[in-house]
C-alpha cells in the first residue's frame, strides 16, 4: 500500500505511513527532501577534518539524528540515529557570491534520490553562534576522498573494481576526485561539492576559456580525467604548477598521458571524453552502456570462465601481464601510484580561477587521428545488441 489516510489532513497523502505532503515543506515529497534548520548545540565532538579553497569540513555527532516521520500523537518528529549520528559540517570560506552557495544546496537536493544513486545526503543548515558562519549538514563518509584512497591502495585495486567504479560514476555524474567520497570504495561512491568546482585539471577547456556555457559535456570531460586517475592511479599533471600557463596548455590540447599498456577500449573512451570538440564527446548514457558491458564481460570471465574472447577481457589480461613484468623489474627511480611526488604548486583543492583571454579550445596534433583509428578498430565491439539490461 503506497499511501494511507493522514490522521490530521484526512487525505490520501500520508505516504507509506511516513510523510504527509500537506504538513511538510511544499517541495518535499519525502523526508530526505526536507531541509532542516539544526541548532548548532545539537552537534557534539566537532573537529576539523579537511579544508579547501572554498570551505572547511568538520566532523560532528548529531545527537538528535535525522527526521524519519511525524508522530501525530506526541506532535514531534520520530528520528533515527539518536545519540550517535555522524555528519559532516561544511563551512564556506572566502565566499565570493552567495548565489554559488545556494546553487550548491539546490543541486544537492535535486540530485539526491534517497536510494544512494546520486550525490551525498544534505540534511539541512546550521550556524556557528560565535562566527555566525552558516554550514551545510551532510553525510559523513569514513574512507575519505578518492585521491588519497588511490595513493594508499592502488596496488590492491583490481580491474573488476576499476570497471565497477567507472560504471557507477558514469551513472552518478562525475566531478573532481577530491570531492568523490566513500564509506567503502569497493561498493559505493558519493559525489559532493556541486557548483563550486575550481580544480584546474578537471575543468573542461571550453569552460576555462569561456568559449561555451557550462553543459553536461563539460562534466563528461571531468569524468574522463577521473577515469584516467582511477585507471592509472596518478592525478593529472602532478609534477607541474597548476597556473595560467597550464590553463593555456589545456585549451591548446594538453591532456594527461595515458600509459600505452592501458586497454585500448578504455583509452578510446577516455580520449573521447577529452575531445576539445564538445559535440564529439560521448554522453553519460553512452558511457554507462559501454562500461556496463565491459564490467559484465569481465565479471563473467572471472566468475564463470565465460567471454574469453571478449576484447575487454583480452586487453585487461595483457595489461595485467605487463604490470606483473614491470613489478619484477621495477626500480625505485620509476614513479608509481604509491610513490609519486607532487609539485608544491599542483593544487587539487577548489579555488577561484579567473584567467582571461585564454585561447579557443582545440585538440593537440594527432589527437583526432589517433582517436579515429581507435574508434574504427573497435566500433564493432560495442553495439546495442550486445548490451544487456540491468
Amino acid at each position: 500500500m503506497s499511501s494511507e489516510i493522514c490522521p490530521e489532513c484526512n487525505q490520501n497523502s500520508y505516504k507509506y505511513g511516513y510523510w504527509c505532503k500537506s504538513y511538510a515543506q511544499l517541495n518535499a515529497n519525502d523526508h530526505w527532501e526536507a531541509i532542516q534548520w539544526i541548532p548548532y548545540d545539537r552537534f557534539k565532538d566537532i573537529k576539523q577534518i579537511g579544508k579547501g579553497g572554498f570551505g572547511t569540513i568538520y566532523y560532528a555527532r548529531w545527537i538528535d539524528g535525522d527526521i524519519e516521520k511525524w508522530n501525530f500523537e506526541n506532535q514531534q518528529w520520530k528520528r533515527f540515529g539518536y545519540g550517535g549520528f555522524e555528519v559532516a559540517l561544511k563551512k564556506f570560506d572566502n565566499i565570493v557570491n552567495l548565489n554559488d552557495v545556494l546553487n550548491e544546496m539546490e543541486i544537492h537536493l535535486k540530485t539526491y534520490s534517497g536510494n544512494g544513486l546520486t550525490t551525498i545526503r544534505f540534511y539541512g543548515i546550521t550556524q556557528d553562534p560565535e562566527t555566525h558562519s552558516f554550514m551545510m549538514v551532510l553525510d559523513y563518509v569514513t574512507d575519505g576522498n578518492l585521491r588519497e584512497y588511490l595513493k594508499n591502495n592502488f596496488d590492491n585495486i583490481n580491474w573488476k573494481q576499476k570497471l565497477s567504479n567507472l560504471r557507477e560514476l558514469s551513472e552518478k555524474y562525475s566531478f573532481h576526485p577530491g570531492n568523490i567520497l566513500s564509506s567503502d570504495f569497493k561498493d559505493d561512491l558519493e559525489i559532493s561539492d556541486f557548483g563550486l568546482i575550481g580544480v584546474l585539471p578537471y575543468i573542461a577547456p571550453e569552460v576555462l576559456s569561456g568559449d561555451e556555457e557550462y553543459t553536461k559535456a563539460a562534466d563528461v570531460f571531468s569524468f574522463g580525467i577521473i577515469a584516467y586517475e582511477i585507471i592509472t592511479g596518478f592525478p593529472p599533471y602532478p609534477d607541474i604548477p597548476h597556473d595560467e600557463d597550464l590553463a593555456i596548455k589545456i585549451c591548446n590540447g594538453l591532456r594527461p598521458k595515458i600509459p600505452f599498456h592501458t586497454p585500448k577500449l578504455i583509452t578510446r573512451m577516455i580520449m573521447g571524453c577529452w575531445d576539445a570538440r564538445v559535440t564529439h564527446r560521448p554522453t553519460f548514457e553512452e558511457l554507462l552502456d559501454e562500461l556496463h558491458k565491459y564490467y559484465l564481460d569481465y565479471k563473467d570471465y572471472l566468475e564463470k570462465g565465460k567471454n574469453k574472447d571478449s576484447e575487454i577481457v583480452i586487453q585487461i589480461k595483457k595489461a595485467e601481464e605487463f604490470s606483473e613484468n614491470q613489478e619484477s623489474t621495477n626500480t625505485t627511480t620509476i614513479a608509481t601510484p604509491l610513490n609519486y611526488q607532487t609539485h608544491p604548486q599542483a593544487i587539487y583543492t577548489s579555488r577561484l580561477l579567473n584567467y582571461s583571454k585564454l585561447p579557443k579550445p582545440k585538440n593537440e596534433e594527432n589527437f583526432e587521428r589517433e582517436l579515429e583509428e581507435l574508434t574504427k578498430s573497435f566500433f564493432h565491439i560495442i553495439t546495442n545488441d550486445d548490451i544487456d539490461e540491468f
